[in-house]
């Protein structure tokens, strides 16, 4: 009997699974995993989770002392929930997890350089590696900027909401340990402007820039990951089987497991080698100019940051609702 596209697949990329949900991770054994806000969100409302979700209120609450105000404890708690999440993943896999950086703080360099080193504070405190986190930050310049801060003090970064070319220069110019190009999120763009119901996944908008991404660090030696994120089918995967990791919700990885046939890599470090390939260095005007011309760019990443603050303001709410509840 043949492997499955799974199996074949792990034979030449990390897999990562995309997900706040436990039990999907315990099911699909990946090597690292990742969160976001919704996915956090989306976890805290399960009722599997709620156990995770009192511990913390109630934490909170012990740290701050009866005297401090609902808002307060909301506050702190909502600042370790998703390291709490991060806590129970890392007692599954033997990798790494990512934690996201509040996305209301993406254009503040400074408030992100303490907020990463705050939430690898608690990790720390909790007697885990910062070898085993990846502080995720969206992949505005300013939090490029932070991200070279945090990697500088042994702080490993995953840049996030990453749809350009310029964007990725800009990591590996400043040693950042990780990038998530987002490629369902390009194919979205790109079917809503061009009007076009599909792309064959070869030609698909989202897998053409991440291959771009993957050919220009190879080309050059870069040592940042590069780490395909936010599939829309199976087909985006196959076609960047090869790239250093790819992160999977747990629905692809299921219809990959139970999908057989033969899974050709795609990505291959010694093909990237022979291309060629203009070199860029990309400074603050440069990285601004080229943001600026790539629509695509522009719009997903405004939009990425909006619907992660937005997610963020739904979890205060449902913290609060919840406290409220335990504290009658």
């Amino acid at each position: 009997m043949g492997k499955n596209l799974l199996e074949q697949l792990r034979e030449i990329t990390v897999v990562v699974a995309d997900t706040g949900d436990i039990q999907a991770i315990e099911t699909f054994k990946p090597r690292d995993a990742t969160t976001n806000p919704s996915l956090i969100t989306a976890a805290a409302q399960m009722p599997q989770y709620q156990g995770i979700v009192d511990d913390t209120l109630k934490g909170a609450r012990e740290t701050l002392g009866q005297s401090a105000s609902a808002a307060e404890v909301v506050s702190l708690a909502f600042d370790r929930l998703a390291v709490s999440f991060g806590l129970k993943i890392l007692e599954i896999i033997p990798g790494r997890v990512s934690t996201e950086v509040d996305a209301r703080l993406s254009f503040d360099t400074d408030a992100t350089v303490a907020k990463g080193r705050e939430l690898i504070a608690q990790y720390e405190a909790n007697n885990v590696s910062r070898d085993r986190v990846l502080i995720k930050i969206a992949a505005t310049w300013e939090g490029i900027q932070a991200a070279a801060v945090l990697e500088k003090e042994g702080i490993h970064c995953n840049l996030t909401l990453l749809f350009g070319l310029h964007q990725a220069i800009a990591c590996a110019e400043n040693g950042i340990t990780l990038i998530s190009p987002f490629v369902g999120r390009i194919l979205d763009w790109y079917k809503k402007d061009t009007g076009r119901d599909s792309y064959t996944p070869a030609e698909d908008p989202g897998v053409v820039s991440v291959t771009e991404i993957y050919n220009y660090y190879k080309k050059f030696g870069y040592p940042t990951e590069v780490m395909g994120a936010s599939f829309r089918n199976v087909g985006e995967i196959t076609e960047l089987a090869g790239s250093d990791l790819l992160t999977i919700a747990p629905s692809l990885l299921a219809e990959l497991q139970a999908t057989e046939g033969d899974l050709p890599r795609k990505l291959d470090p010694e093909n990237a080698a022979t291309l060629s390939i203009e070199k860029l260095s990309i400074d603050k005007a440069t990285f601004e100019a080229m943001h600026t011309a790539n629509r695509m760019a522009t719009d997903k990443l405004a939009e990425g940051i909006d619907g992660f603050a937005k997610a963020l303001e739904a979890l205060e709410t449902l913290l609060a609702a919840r406290l409220a509840s335990l504290e009658g």
